[in-house]
């Protein structure tokens, strides 16, 4: 296996991680601020806030190792995404920086449940992927024209396009229909039976939804780069896996059955889904000006970035096991039980 090809899979896995942590996050924000705007935080706030308030601070680590990494093994995205990304990338630093602010104020401050910091807090949490997710749109090709040997950015192409819209669709609506399937699991584990029905029923509402909107972004491929669309046609068998665990994801939850099963079915999904996807975008990093080849660092640098990665890893994976593990997945601390104590 070549460097770059590890290089590559290692930087995808870390936005994959990102994306399944992020989703959560972020969706648990929304629904906060929708429980308290609509008199139900009695219901939901509870247990949304005891998985927020260990898990927050740390989302944003996997996005940290993804842009040092994507910049240290393709040195060359730094050209042709600095200037091209930096409107969308500084729209998404600073809802990160209002979301972060606004969840310390609600937190931290007189009282609890303020509908301004918890529709802050919500709203941004949908505009930050939803402002990612133009990445993904930039990088299918049609948007970016080099002017004198410089990468410049049709905003008007990229705003008119269907395919950005239904990209940022997706964005949002995954977002919700991760989160809701995941709080739909925690709420059961606490014994919160009224909150785990709530967020299973958002979570059936948003199926359909993500069914529909992943569907009309292979329609739209079809319409915008037929090369895209056809390198999607050959992995499809990954995209057809996914399908089906999505479908299996569902009816346990329509079944209200084994929702600990669910959330590693859903993972799965997401991953066959983000994996397929990074494959029939290989080797583009920026279609068609940029491949992971000819952009890579030289090997010295890339022997340095994997260890680096590697020991970054294990550094990370234990710590995030055992945040988990002392505050989600502990069961006196889902339960508030340690509530009672404060």
């Amino acid at each position: 296996m070549s460097f770059e090809l590890i290089g590559i899979l290692v930087l995808w896995a870390f936005l994959f991680g990102y994306v399944i942590v992020a989703s959560i996050d972020f969706g648990a924000g929304f629904y906060n601020a929708y429980s308290v705007l609509t008199n139900r935080s009695d219901v939901l706030s509870g247990i949304i806030k005891r998985y927020l308030s260990p898990v927050w601070e740390v989302t944003n680590v996997f996005l940290v190792f993804f842009f040092v990494g994507i910049v240290g093994f393709f040195p060359q995205t730094a050209y042709y995404y600095g200037t091209v990304l930096l409107v969308p990338v500084s729209i998404a630093l600073v809802l990160l920086a209002v979301r972060g602010a606004y969840y310390a104020f609600e937190s931290y401050g007189r009282g609890t449940g303020h509908k301004g910091y918890a529709t802050a807090y919500g709203v941004a949490g949908l505009l930050i992927p939803a402002s990612l997710s133009v990445v993904f749109t930039i990088s299918e090709g049609g948007f970016v024209e080099m002017v004198g040997g410089v990468p410049q950015l049709s905003f008007r192409a990229l705003f008119t396009s269907p395919l950005t819209w239904s990209i940022v669709i997706l964005s949002i609506v995954a977002v919700l229909y991760i989160s809701a399937v995941f709080l739909t699991w925690y709420a059961d584990k606490a014994g919160d039976e009224k909150a785990s029905n709530l967020m299973r029923k958002y979570a059936l509402i948003w199926s359909a939804p993500l069914a529909l909107s992943a569907f009309g972004i292979i329609i739209e491929f079809r319409g915008h780069n037929p090369f895209r669309f056809e390198r999607i046609v050959d992995v499809w068998w990954l995209f057809i896996i996914s399908a089906v665990l999505f479908l299996i994801t569902t009816y346990l939850l329509w079944m209200k059955r084994r929702y600990g099963t669910a959330i590693i079915l859903l993972f799965t999904q997401f991953a066959f889904a983000f994996f397929a996807y990074g494959i029939s975008h290989y080797p583009y990093l920026l279609y068609p000006y940029l491949t992971i080849h000819d952009s890579f660092t030289n090997h010295e640098m890339a022997i340095a970035l994997i260890i680096a990665f590697i020991l970054g890893a294990a550094l990370l994976i234990p710590s995030l096991y055992l945040l988990f593990k002392l505050f989600v997945f502990n069961k006196d601390y889902v339960k508030g039980i340690h509530d009672e104590h404060v």
